[in-house]
């Protein structure tokens, strides 16, 4: 009998897509070990992501919301092991499914994201630190554990690109849903800078698209207004820099030596932010709170923003640093943790 393994994670415009996306990331892996993958929870409302589900053949079945409930329907399901997934998920779940003999891997996000019972836990963060009282081999943390679907490994470059000797291509994307429409923000403070450039700018709503397209361009400015697209990387792969909400996009955008600055769109993004600027390997563009309506940090915004354009040296800086701290192979470390657990139970 082939392993089993189903990633509990859901995506909707509302909540966003990243939890599911390093799930897929994850289960790719599995699936080209010879797992039989599935996910227990929700896929609505994203199409791209609903295609790319499609796309790789997975079941999405409904997820009941009480721990036992969800216990008793892994099991039903053979399942070998559960990825959980999701802050809102009870913290109950993972005991549930250990009890009933299912091997858990918790995937966290610093404080966000904690307090289940399982096998392993996974904090791909940068400088993501050990929670005290579990065991370090139980422990994945950090970038050398950042998930990445094929799509992104494939646009992997061999080395770090280089600086653009003429009007750079700059990528704005927000997450898959853009449920806070960050970019209607952000996208007028990148025209504001009044620079030459090509701008791609991703819009996950219609309403948001309108918006955009109807900004005005100072001279040498383009905008292209595109929908969201399930191989994000390709397109990543044509610019230059991004500006970027500070969740795992930012690891793709390392990964593929994507120069970034970075908006802290909500909350549980923050350690994240901090902690990747504060060591230099991206710029701060700003909390989207106070770029909505702080005239100082909308002026500081743009003021970053012009810098780094102007700077190739701290374009091919950023490029370099990021390729070097994510080799993309994060994925398989964690499945061979996972499956070291799951033999464990059997």
């Amino acid at each position: 009998m082939p392993v089993h393994i189903a990633l509990r994670c859901d995506a909707r415009p509302d909540i966003g897509t990243g939890h599911a996306v390093r799930c897929l990331a994850l289960g790719d892996e599995l699936t080209a070990r010879g797992v039989r993958v599935s996910i227990l929870g929700e896929i609505s409302g994203v199409a791209w992501l609903e295609e790319q589900v499609d796309q790789r053949g997975l079941a999405v079945v409904p997820a009941p919301a009480g721990p036992g409930e969800l216990a008793a329907a892994a099991t039903e399901l053979a399942c070998d092991a559960v990825v959980l997934d999701g802050y809102h998920l009870d913290l109950g779940c993972g005991r549930a499914l250990r009890a009933a003999g299912v091997a858990v891997l918790s995937v966290v996000d610093d404080r966000f994201g904690v307090g289940q019972d399982a096998d392993l836990y996974l904090d791909q963060n940068f400088g993501a630190q050990p929670t005290p009282g579990i065991p370090a081999e139980r422990q994945l943390l950090g970038l050398d554990y950042a998930l990445f679907r094929d799509e992104v490994l494939r646009h992997r470059p061999t080395a770090p690109r280089p600086a653009p000797a003429g009007a750079p291509r700059v990528l704005a994307v927000f997450g898959g849903s853009d449920p806070y429409a960050a970019a209607t923000v952000v996208v007028p403070l990148l025209l504001a800078a009044g620079r030459p450039l090509h701008l791609t700018a991703v819009a996950a709503r219609p309403e948001i698209a309108e918006a955009l397209e109807g900004l005005p361009t100072g001279s040498g400015q383009l905008v292209d207004v595109v929908a969201p697209t399930p191989d994000l990387a390709a397109l990543a792969a044509t610019c230059d820099l991004a500006v970027t909400a500070a969740g795992s996009s930012v690891w793709e955008f390392l990964c593929l030596g994507l120069p970034s600055l970075l908006v802290c769109v909500v909350d549980n993004q923050g350690p994240g932010y901090e902690a990747v600027t504060g060591q230099g390997l991206a710029e701060p563009f700003g909390h989207l709170s106070r770029l909505r309506d702080d005239a100082d940090a909308r002026a500081l915004a743009v003021a970053t923003f012009e810098r780094i354009l102007s700077d190739p040296a701290r374009q091919g800086s950023l490029a370099a640093t990021g390729m070097s701290l994510v080799d993309g192979r994060g994925r398989a470390r964690v499945a061979d943790a996972l499956l070291g657990a799951v033999a464990a139970r059997r």
